[in-house]
Formats: structure tokens, sequence, C-alpha cells
């Protein structure tokens, strides 16, 4: 199903590794679709080193194959994206599970403007067993929540493997994951770059292989949540860090002037060492949200918004040098007076409760200024301008279809 490339309207791409069983079902379906709708369209099978006789199934039925020699499920989709000559592409796996002869919906929303198409499979309806409970009552719901509470996703279903969207843009937004996790970066990267998302609901029945699916549920369960963290430095470093910084900061002054008593419950030194503790911890974590948002950025990993970048521009270094070292020398001045204190008693016994209550706040004092000192050095290491890395060009159409057979 050649056709020229500025005629192609939509690629059709599935990643393949030993499908041999559903294979030619879904090529079937997807060609039934362009031939029935009109659609001038093409069928690509993104191989990803298929020992079972699939590209031979796929030749033979006049679909496209790309060879895709680097393992995992994103560099197998991401070798048929770059190959794909469509100005819309529409993704979903050759395990017959997902509708590919009914793909108007997703046509339709990406003519409109839309740059990216999940499909939702709740709307639009899971067959029995299609689905293991596990995946439909809590992966699913869970990982999907989390996605729309840390981006604001428009999504109700965000690991729908049935999507659509617009190859270039696409292409722009910098997809880097090999494995499972590609699923995950498509709707994360979207939202991040501001790309015009929707949904339609799609149907889900049982994939029609005798072999377990590749999918390991906790495993890559986990790897999906772990993106989703490590993409969201506010949720996995600020906004814990604020609340411990602040509570521990809270509570170490409320405690430096003496015991509180709430009701039958007393909060004395002890509570205090641990609540400095707690305000130490929640300031890292601060300090790394800062430096994992402008080490993203600066690798190309995480955009960064204006109001972001702005701040940035204020923190210089030396602004945060002075900082860190008011802080600290605060805590050397508690130190000293207390010193002096203490020589005054001729370096004798003094009372070890009030001994310690004023120390607590001294040594916060020089821990946060040195982390402080500490962070202003690593983010100048960060903002040193260097020569620009030369980046792999997108491959040209033209030499994609050299990976053609």
């Amino acid at each position: 199903m050649e056709n020229k490339h500025d005629s192609c309207e939509l690629s059709i791409v599935m990643p393949c590794l030993n499908e041999a069983e559903t294979l030619a079902t879904c090529i079937e379906k997807a060609q039934g679709y362009l031939d029935r709708s009109g659609v001038v369209g093409e069928v690509v099978i993104a191989d990803n080193g298929s020992t079972d006789g699939s590209q031979e199934i796929a030749r033979k039925l006049g679909a496209r194959v790309v060879n895709v020699t680097a393992k995992g499920y994103g560099s197998a989709l991401m070798g048929g994206i770059r190959a794909a000559r469509g100005t819309y592409v529409i993704m979903g796996d050759a395990d017959d599970s997902y509708d590919f002869a009914n793909l108007d919906p997703f046509v339709a929303e990406l003519r409109k403007g839309a740059e990216l198409v999940m499909g939702n499979r709740f709307k639009g309806g899971i067959e029995p067993d299609a689905m293991p409970p596990l995946h439909k009552y809590l992966g699913n719901p869970v990982l999907s929540a989390v996605g729309k509470l840390f981006f604001k996703a428009p999504v109700g279903d965000f690991h729908c493997g049935l999507r659509g969207f617009r190859r270039e843009a696409i292409m722009r937004i910098g997809l880097h994951t090999t494995g499972m996790e590609f699923a995950s970066e498509v709707v994360v990267k979207s939202c991040m770059s501001g790309l015009r998302i929707s949904e339609v609901p799609t149907t889900l029945k049982k994939d029609g292989r005798s072999r377990p699916p590749h999918l390991r549920s906790w495993r890559d369960g986990w790897r999906h949540l772990r993106f989703l963290l490590i993409y969201s430095p506010r949720w996995l470093f600020l906004y814990p860090g604020l609340a411990a910084f602040g509570l521990g900061l809270l509570a170490s002054l409320a405690l430096l002037i003496g015991p509180i008593t709430v009701g039958s419950v007393g909060f004395d030194i002890g509570t205090m060492i641990y609540a400095a503790g707690f305000a130490i911890l929640g300031y890292q974590a601060v300090l790394f949200s800062v430096m994992t948002k402008l080490f993203g950025a600066r690798e190309g990993l995480l955009p960064m918004s204006q109001r972001y970048r702005h701040f940035v521009q204020r923190l210089t270094v030396e602004r945060g040098l002075i900082l860190g070292i008011v802080i600290f020398l605060a805590g050397v001045l508690v130190t000293v007076a207390q010193v002096i204190r203490w020589g005054g008693a001729d370096f004798g016994a003094m009372d070890g409760g009030q001994t310690v209550r004023t120390a607590i706040p001294a040594v916060l004092g020089l821990v946060l200024g040195f982390q402080t000192i500490m962070f202003s050095m690593f983010t100048g290491v960060l903002g040193i301008p260097t020569a620009e890395q030369p980046k792999a060009e997108e491959p040209v159409r033209a030499k994609a279809d050299e990976l053609v057979k």
C-alpha cells in the first residue's frame, strides 16, 4: 500500500515482536478501514526482531515493514513513527485487542486540529477478560489519576495503546524512552509542551494470542509510576519538601521558647530534635526539586515555563551564596553566644535541656546555610554555557525508507 509522501494522510503503525498469530487480522482490519473510509494511508509494521515469520506475513499483505534493531516497545514505535509517511499517525498493538476497523473518531479529531487523540477504553467498552482486574480496577485508574493530577492531562485512560497524533508534533516534543514508559511519555510530554489533546471512546477485546503478553503488571506499573514521578519534580520533591520544611521549622521555633503541652500530650526537646531533622530533610527536597528542574531543562527532558525561567534568572549563584552565608553565620552567632555563656560558667556543667534547646537552632542554621551554599554552586555548574552538542536530526524519510525491506 505505497503512497507518495505528499499524498499520504494517515500511517497506521503497529509495533511487532512475534505476533504471527494476530498480525494478519490487525493488518486486514486497518487496510479495510482505509478502503472503507477513503483515507489515503498506509500500514507500517515496526518489527523489533520477530523470529516467527511476522515480517513475511506483513509483506504478503502489502504492509510496509520497518526493521527496528534497538529493543523495546518505545524503540519499535519510534522507528515506525520516523518511517511513517502520513501527516497523521495512529498507533496500536498488533495483538488484535484494539479496533483498527473503526478509526473514524481518531481521524475526525485529528482533522479538527487535535495534535494527540487518546482512546478511552473505559468509555468505549472493555469486553470480559480483555483486561486483568488488577489493571482495570487498580493499575489504570490509579496511574490515570496520578497523570491527571501531576500534568493536568485531559484524559481518563492514560495508558490506552490506541492513540493518534500529528506526526510533526510528536517528533517535535522530543521522546526519549525506549521501553513501556513510552506510552506515558507521549502523554506527559504532550501536556508539558502544550499540545492540543482530545479523547475518544474506543473498545478493547481479549487479544488473540495464545502466549502470555509481554506486559508484566507490577514491574511495568512501577516503571510507569516512576516515570510520572521523575517528570514531576513538584510532586516528587517540591510539595512534600515544602510541607516537611514548614512543619519542622514551625515546630522547632515553637519549642525554642519551652515545652508545649496539648491536652495530655507534652512536647519538649526530643520533639524539637526530630522537628529540626524534618526541616532539614524538607529543605533538601526543595533544593532537589530546583536542581532536577534545571538539569531536566538543560538536557531537554523537561520544558521550563516562562514563570519558572524568570525565577531561575533571579536565582543567581551570588544571591544564593549570600543567602547561604547569612543563614550559616546566624548559626555561627548562636554557637558563639552559647560558648560565651558556657565560658561565663567557667566551662562547667550547665542545664542540659537549655543547652540542647539552644544548640538545635544553631545546628539548623549551620546545616541549612551550608546546603544553600552547595546548592548555589551546583546551580552555577548547571548554568555554565557550553557549546551545543550536535543532536541527531530526525531521519529524513528517504533514509527511513532504507529500513524498509
